[in-house]
């Protein structure tokens, strides 16, 4: 790697950033008298609410001055100081008093008379629309007629109708608070060691995280030793390998034929999660509906959707899925049976990637047997003969089948314990308790309460991001109350009692160990995870921190490198009370605690656009 590469110096910043750390290759930390420019940088970093370790300090005095500008560049990035941060309405603290009568006026005056005020106009404004004694208008760089009485000009960054922003202004962010966030250095060290943990990590990564290690393994290769840990973090390593060419040790991380549906759908779709065709187009179809019908695009959208999922190949791009599948190291009949889940994808790809036309070349007897046993479904499917055995209530041979998939044993256990008892159920489920990941085994103990109650209704959130509700399960009305709150003590002893002997087989190498009060109640990521990319302090889905002061301003910045369009997004906050909900956004600016900052429809270009809500934690505690 050219550690010299001002591209590649630049991607490792951003990472190291993300880890409240500055990137610095063969850092010298040795003692030296502080030059002039590193002393502007230190005093432009605390300017902006950062402190460094004295590693740092003294790395960076040794670096060139072409080095120091590029930190100071990328946190000025990262912070976006050189975007647009001017909200709409000006001291937005103060209500404007704006009300929706407002906008039916300016809407009436633009549709019906769409010119500023003559004698004429005037006085029929005057007579019919609103009590004035003499109308006036201004008109603005959008095209819009803002009549006068109606919204407040001279507090006004642009357009109050039809949310254009006019004004823009850098964000000036300096001596913003007394508490500064200390940054460290790292080196070589510690990019391989954030690249070993992110490769072995148990659990979905985020985008900030997912996006960290596509950079990673652009300039460091994965140690031999690694086992990647999770299904789509294989599908990454593996993208970048044929991105560099090595088709060949690529195809070496292939353990299934479902590996290789999902890195296939994955460069199709961008999903590292295998959804069926019609899951997608409908999703597509979804997110180009609108209230209006002259702008609701759905059926557009549609067809092209579909289009856009047609199974398109080159002849190296089929050779090289045909070398992958004749070269599994699983029986052709377990081939076969592990296609089947997606029988219907798979009958796609095998036309599209001319795999029957390889299966007859020579060196590739293995992917012809698969294609033979596949097609006249010559093979058993394992979950075929669970449901079978499941149906003739045989625990026994239920269980074993079970058995021999863990991880599926447990998605399925509570289901289980229903049909066949909770007792047998759990005594079949120890035996193999030990293979389960630990994320299942939190699982059940976090869900187990809902699961075993009549009335609960189960709200999971799809691969798509849409949440649906399930409900119970209809053999809970077999059971009694009792019965039922049995269940759950099964399972939540059951499932802290295997914890706890995995933690009591591990060696610490310390005599003692402090606990500390704060990992009880630390976030645990299980399934969801973040979309966003977080290019500074990323924080987990559901972490919790202790509130610093009285107000809380959140903010959204959008539309950064985009040309100028119309493209409206909204902030919202909900306030939620013990025995009522409000809601603050575009309709509703002013409430009690909560202050919007207006509603931006419009983005200038490159530059984006903000729009704020200020929040006052002390009025809301008094309400």
């Amino acid at each position: 790697m050219d550690v010299n590469n001002a591209h590649i110096i630049s991607d490792l910043q951003k990472i190291a950033l993300r880890q409240n750390a500055v990137y610095i290759p063969n850092a010298d930390t040795s003692f030296s008298k502080l030059t002039g420019e590193t002393l502007r940088l230190i005093d432009t970093l605390r300017k902006h609410g950062f402190v460094v370790t004295e590693p740092l300090l003294h790395a960076i005095n040794h670096t060139t001055s072409a080095f120091k500008e590029g930190i100071k560049s990328h946190f000025e990035e990262v912070l976006g100081t050189k975007l647009n941060w001017t909200p709409l309405v000006k001291n937005w603290e103060i209500p404007t008093g704006e009300s929706v009568y407002d906008h039916w006026i300016t809407a009436w005056f633009n549709q019906e008379i769409g010119e500023l005020p003559n004698e004429e106009t005037s006085k029929y404004y005057h007579d019919k629309v609103y009590d004035n004694e003499k109308y006036t208008a201004v008109k603005l760089d959008c095209g819009h007629i803002i009549p006068d009485g109606t919204f407040p000009m001279n507090r006004y960054n642009g357009c109050p109708f039809c949310g254009t922003p006019f004004v823009f202004g850098k964000l000036k962010l300096e001596n913003q608070g007394s508490k500064l966030k200390v940054i460290d250095l790292w080196t070589e060290k510690e990019m391989k060691v954030l690249l070993e943990s992110l490769l072995t990590s148990k659990v979905p990564l985020d985008a900030t995280q997912t996006d960290s290690l596509k950079l990673l393994l652009k300039y460091y290769k994965p140690e031999n030793e690694v086992v990647v840990g999770i299904k789509e973090t294989l599908i990454l390593v593996v993208d970048e390998l044929i991105s560099q060419g090595k088709e060949q040790d690529a195809g070496g991380y292939f353990r299934s034929p479902t590996d290789i549906l999902r890195y296939l759908w994955y460069k199709k779709t961008g999903f590292l999660q295998i959804i069926k065709p019609k899951v997608v187009a409908k999703n597509i179809e979804q997110n180009h509906k609108h209230i209006q019908r002259q702008s609701d695009l759905s059926v557009f959208a549609k067809i092209v959707g579909k289009e856009g999922l047609k199974l398109k190949y080159s002849r190296k791009e089929a050779k090289m899925a045909a070398v992958w599948l004749n070269q599994l190291p699983l029986s052709v009949e377990k081939i076969a049976e592990q296609m089947h889940p997606n029988r219907q994808m798979w009958v796609r790809f095998i036309r599209a990637l001319r795999l029957a036309e390889y299966s007859r070349k020579k060196g590739f007897d293995k992917l012809k047997a698969v294609l033979d046993v596949f097609y006249n479904q010559t093979y058993e499917v394992w979950q075929g003969k669970v449901d079978y055995f499941r149906s003739k209530t045989d625990a026994e041979r239920t269980f074993a089948l079970l058995q021999q998939k863990p991880s599926l044993f447990a998605r399925s256990l509570f289901s289980n314990m229903l049909w066949f008892g909770a007792e047998e159920t759990l005594q079949a489920f120890e035996k193999v308790s030990s293979a389960v990941p630990m994320k299942f085994l939190l699982t059940l103990n976090s869900f187990v309460e809902i699961y075993f109650d009549r009335e609960a209704q189960r709200s999971v959130k799809t691969a798509m991001g849409t949440r649906k509700s399930i409900p119970a399960n209809k053999f809970l009305s077999l059971y009694s109350n009792e019965e039922l709150a049995g269940f759950q003590s099964y399972i939540k002893d059951f499932t802290l009692k295997e914890i706890e002997r995995r933690f009591s087989q591990s060696e610490t190498g310390f005599k003692k160990i402090y606990i500390d009060p704060k990992l009880y109640e630390i976030p645990l990521p299980i399934g969801d995870r973040s979309q966003n990319l977080q290019d500074f302090n990323p924080i987990l889905m559901g972490e919790s921190f202790p509130l610093e002061g009285n107000k809380i301003r959140l903010f959204m910045q959008w539309g950064k490198g985009l040309p100028a369009q119309h493209m409206d997004m909204d902030l919202s906050c909900s306030i939620i009370y013990e025995d009522r909900q409000d809601v603050c956004n575009y309709s509703n600016l002013s409430l009690l605690g909560c202050k919007h900052s207006g509603d931006i429809r419009s983005i200038p270009n490159k530059i984006g656009t903000a729009e704020y809500i200020d929040v006052d934690i002390s009025a809301l505690q008094k309400a």
